[in-house]
């Protein structure tokens, strides 16, 4: 499914859906790469515009960025359902709750992006989010380690200063939606964390070696602070693992 806002209305839809282990398998797509439209124009992270939130056009670039992410989140949350098979069905209902709510978010944003006279597509936008999933297709412990536990998490992070920045720009609005993101990609994160734990149990690992190598072994991008230690708690991540990312010891 290519339309973005056709596959926001089904992913917020599956969110009601009593989906079986049966009705996962079937999900399975013919291609490895989910359906997406023709824009935007994907180009490298440094080629992505950064203009100032402080007018109205700056802000639907900004704002862009943040719906094409959401965009991606959908197709992420979809693809840990259909790819990965034999978890626990509470792992499935896990992801089928996100894609809903992801979609939500989607909506939300692409709605208040009209608003500012922008639909999704008009600005070029980068696939970073997308090419760690494609990194980390074989490996679902991977996938929980790399891509919410580390690329999403960085939204816990950049979330409350794009607030501040918006609410100095007066879009009270925007303010209030990235809020709701903010919320529940707590709780999304915590997803990640869970099943991340869960499957290095599993399989005999320590979870913070096994991260360690799973960085290197992925090429995942190194994290920069200012880190948000309380959304990150909230996440589940403990106190040593969100020093080990500024490289400072703490109590956990």
């Amino acid at each position: 499914m290519a339309d973005p806002r056709a596959k926001a209305l089904a992913a917020r839809a599956l969110g009601q859906a009593d989906l079986s282990l049966d009705a996962q398998a079937e999900l399975t797509p013919s291609a490895p790469v989910p359906g997406r439209p023709a824009r935007p124009r994907l180009v490298p992270a440094v080629d992505v515009p950064r203009p100032s939130p402080y007018t109205p056009a700056g802000r639907a670039a900004l704002l862009h960025a943040v719906v094409h992410i959401e965009f991606n989140a959908i197709n992420l949350a979809l693809d840990a359902i259909w790819r990965f098979g034999g978890m626990p069905e509470a792992y499935y209902r896990d992801w089928q709750r996100v894609a809903s709510e992801e979609a939500l978010h989607f909506t939300l944003l692409e709605e208040h992006l009209a608003s500012l006279g922008c639909e999704y597509g008009d600005h070029p936008a980068h696939d970073g989010l997308w090419t760690m999933t494609e990194r980390t297709a074989g490996d679902i412990t991977a996938r929980m380690a790399l891509v919410p536990r580390t690329l999403e998490a960085r939204g816990l992070d950049a979330t409350p200063p794009m607030q501040a920045k918006l609410a100095k720009a007066g879009d009270a609005r925007a303010v209030a939606i990235l809020d709701i993101i903010l919320r529940d990609e707590i709780g999304h994160v915590a997803v990640g964390n869970r099943w991340y734990r869960w499957l290095c149990q599993q399989q005999g690992l320590d979870p913070h070696a096994h991260y360690a190598l799973l960085t290197r072994r992925h090429q995942a991008p190194r994290l920069r602070p200012p880190f948000n230690d309380s959304a990150r708690r909230a996440a589940g991540f403990t106190g040593a693992e969100i020093a080990a990312l500024g490289g400072a010891p703490v109590e956990p």
